[in-house]
């Protein structure tokens, strides 16, 4: 295991926010980027066999460890602002992640860029789609749910962490909806800022008292299944014209 690390005060002091990688020494790759203050960089490795937590970040850190390796640790940034550590690790990730740049890397972090769908990497043509979107027109013969994404990616972002969008699972639950409804929903929309950003096309539903993580509901909330449609004509489509009610997150078209 990596032998314990940590910065004197006087290196703390002098850093105060920066962003860091976590390089697999086996092919010298980034395989983590974060941001922190203090001894941050350094956690990571304690966690992995602190915790019995299971996720790709942890599982690479063990195999380095078990192959008689050690974590290489790099500070890329310092001496920033939170607001400006954010926006440097996001950028990262966006480089080190974004499909069209990288065929092979793939980073394990837990989080995505701040700000991904609006402010992330965009070609000219999908800056052109997000900030000239064409109007939903109202469909004659598919009945549509409309669910709002702003709330889960606030929430993420009101508790520091950006986490990596799971577009599907997202839009597919879990929605607080009358019983009768599901019967006739054709596609579910996910709304992020007025655009559709999903689209999941309906296969089936099925009721749930509780999320994934044990929270319950006060009623039984519908959740989805079906497959997300990457070329429907209802993507990046603005459904301004169509505002959700006060605190709603869901709207029938």
């Amino acid at each position: 295991m990596n032998a314990c690390r940590c910065f004197s005060p006087a290196v703390q002091q002098a850093l105060k926010c920066y962003v860091y990688c976590l390089v697999d020494p086996r092919d010298n790759k980034i395989f983590y980027i974060g941001k922190g203050t203090g001894n941050r960089v350094f956690d990571h490795v304690a966690e992995a066999f602190k915790s019995e937590a299971e996720n790709l970040k942890l599982s690479i850190i063990r195999e380095i460890v078990a192959a008689g390796l050690q974590v290489r640790f790099f500070v890329i940034r310092h001496n920033l602002t939170a607001d400006e550590a954010l926006l440097v690790e996001s950028t990262l990730i966006d480089m080190l992640t974004y499909g069209q740049f990288n065929t092979e890397h793939v980073l394990a972090n837990i989080a995505s860029g701040h700000h991904q769908w609006d402010e992330g990497i965009k070609s000219v043509d999908e800056l052109n789609i997000l900030y000239d979107c064409e109007p939903l027109e109202r469909p004659d013969n598919a009945e549509l749910l409309l669910v709002s994404l702003n709330r889960s990616f606030d929430q993420a972002r009101a508790e520091g962490v950006y986490r990596r969008i799971d577009a599907y699972d997202i839009t597919r639950r879990y929605w607080a909806i009358g019983k009768s409804r599901p019967n006739h929903i054709k596609y579910v929309l996910g709304v992020y800022k007025g655009v559709v950003r999903t689209v999941l096309r309906v296969d089936s539903y099925h009721w749930v008292d509780c999320a994934a993580d044990g929270t319950p509901f006060k009623k039984p909330r519908c959740c989805f299944e079906g497959e997300l449609i990457d070329d429907s004509s209802y993507l990046n489509k603005d459904v301004s014209a169509y505002p959700f009610g006060s605190g709603g997150a869901v709207r029938y078209l």
